[in-house]
């Protein structure tokens, strides 16, 4: 592909893109603040927490018998 072919193609595209980003809502509050407390006093996502931690844990090698000689 030859430069101006590619020059019009990323025109096109930033073209595409802004006008996306035109489209996207605008919202004064964070995302991440809209769904704070969600999961407060749920045991369920506590569970999960708990075995997901389990589950990251047991894939750590052991530190303590790396020292076993």
């Amino acid at each position: 592909m030859s430069t101006p072919e590619i020059e019009a193609r990323l025109a096109i595209l930033e073209t595409e893109v802004a006008r996306l980003k035109q489209q996207l809502p605008v919202s004064p509050i964070p995302w991440w603040q809209t769904i704070l407390g969600t999961f407060a006093n749920d045991s369920a996502y506590d569970e999960a927490m708990q075995l997901g931690q389990q589950y990251r844990q047991s894939l750590c090698p052991d530190s303590d018998s790396s020292l076993d000689i």
